[in-house]
């Protein structure tokens, strides 16, 4: 499988800030007896790096109970999620040859037009019939080392060839046209696209079973095949010499997961209350909204600056290591440091990017610096944390929806509710936190 991330990185940085407010203080009132530290706080993106998107398997035909071929006049059908950018792949064996399978291209289908709008209808004419290069092409229909007559799986003569279009393949035997054999339609709702395989063989050609294949959806690369190349040894070997999905299936969900990044966010050192939010009340109106919704953190720095409660605060922006202001992504962090008095607190609010108005925030009363006894807290504090929802912006899919920052065409272009902010409670999954994010803290 050729690694996209970095592809998927480059088209992902978006335009989220032009201005941006550095630390500020005040006087604080503390007792004689108050200690001061210099604290460090590291905010990081620990997420994996994945190909895909979604993934999955179609292996039992409309209106069958259980998994198995489907034969001339049966159809599979496959839902996914999908955003702009996103394209499908997808392989399914035509079951009377050795290793042939049906599939788009190896970059797979783009699922929305250059105007935004999703691909509906017949796509048919965008898929090919492949050669896998796996196993040695006996004639169509009558190979005893194809699957209606071979004793077993993976009995056929081993090729060791690579992917290519049968047209391209000089056996010396004849195939059926695609479209004699298979039609491929997509319907669409919403981010939510539906494809449906039809066995259409028969009448003029010898009538051939469609087998249960794999799916992928992704934003780059060639996560099946690369034409010209031998097999990746994904299992698509196994879906085109026996209808067998199985493998392939298990080898994209382990590439295939929701990704984002955290764009800049802002802070405060404050000695009571929550200067970004309360919970079960509606935002403040102090600009956590743009850093929910479009990772702006500008207004809220700004803010923060002048409230009573606050000592320090600021904006963060830059990923260490780097020269101008940008989101992070896997294995990048933002850094940021200030003074506190025993007594303080620390909030903080980073959005999580493929997601209408999500961030991440500790409590109501943000995240004490000292212990009861005083003493600077520091290491790990990300078990504080919790994914927060702005109450803003109506929830889409993450990572598909249209009005989220990656893929709107502006900011603040989602659709406005008036919701309370609250822990994020809707219909959608989303990563765990120790899967996505860290925050440490150490003094100076």
């Amino acid at each position: 499988m050729k690694t996209n991330f970095l592809l998927f990185k480059t088209k992902f940085i978006i335009a989220l800030m032009s201005v941006f407010i550095f630390a500020s203080c005040d006087d604080d009132d503390s007792g004689p007896d108050a200690v001061t530290n210099s604290f460090t706080v590291t905010i990081s993106n620990v997420q994996t790096p994945k190909d895909l998107f979604q993934s999955g398997v179609f292996n039992t035909p409309i209106g069958d109970s259980s998994p198995g071929p489907a034969t001339p006049g049966k159809s599979y059908e496959f839902s996914f999620q999908a955003g702009v950018g996103h394209r499908l792949s997808f392989a399914t064996m035509y079951v009377q040859s050795n290793d042939l399978f049906f599939a788009p291209e190896a970059e797979g289908i783009a699922l929305y037009d250059a105007n935004g709008a999703p691909i509906t209808g017949d796509i048919t004419s965008m898929i090919s019939l492949w050669d896998a290069g796996t196993e040695v092409n006996e004639e169509p229909g009558t190979g005893a080392n194809q699957a209606p007559r071979q004793s077993g799986a993976d009995t056929g003569t081993d090729e060791g060839g690579t992917v290519e279009l049968i047209e391209n393949v000089n056996d010396g035997f004849t195939y059926p046209s695609v479209s004699d054999a298979i039609a491929v339609t997509i319907a669409n709702d919403g981010t939510m696209f539906t494809v449906t395989i039809e066995n259409i063989s028969g009448g003029s050609i010898v009538p051939s079973p469609l087998a249960p294949g794999g799916f992928a959806i992704h934003a780059s690369g060639s996560p099946l095949f690369v034409e010209g190349d031998a097999d990746f040894g994904n299992g698509l070997e196994a879906v085109a010499e026996d209808g067998d999905a199985t493998a392939l299936g298990m080898s994209l969900s382990g590439e295939t997961g929701l990704i984002t990044p955290f764009a800049p966010g802002a802070y405060a050192v404050h000695s009571t209350g929550m200067p970004l939010f309360i919970s079960g009340q509606a935002d403040l109106g102090t600009g956590l909204e743009a850093v929910a919704e479009d990772g702006n953190p500008a207004t809220l720095a700004s803010s923060l600056s002048s409230e009573g409660i606050v000592s320090a605060s600021g904006a963060f922006n830059t990923p260490m290591g780097a020269s101008a202001p940008a989101p992070i992504f896997p294995g990048e962090s933002y850094q940021f440091t200030f003074e506190a008095t025993s007594g303080d607190f620390l909030s903080l609010a980073t959005m999580f990017i493929q997601s209408n108005d999500l961030f991440y925030a500790f409590g109501d009363s943000g995240l004490a610096l000292f212990d009861a006894n005083g003493n600077p807290v520091t290491g790990d504090v990300t078990a504080s944390l919790s994914l927060w929802d702005g109450g803003t912006e109506v929830n889409e899919f993450p990572g598909a929806g249209p009005n989220q920052a990656p893929r709107q065409a502006g900011a603040n272009t989602g659709t406005d509710e008036t919701n309370n902010v609250q822990l994020v409670n809707d219909s959608f999954t989303y990563p765990s936190l120790s899967s996505t994010i860290s925050v440490t803290i150490s003094v100076n």
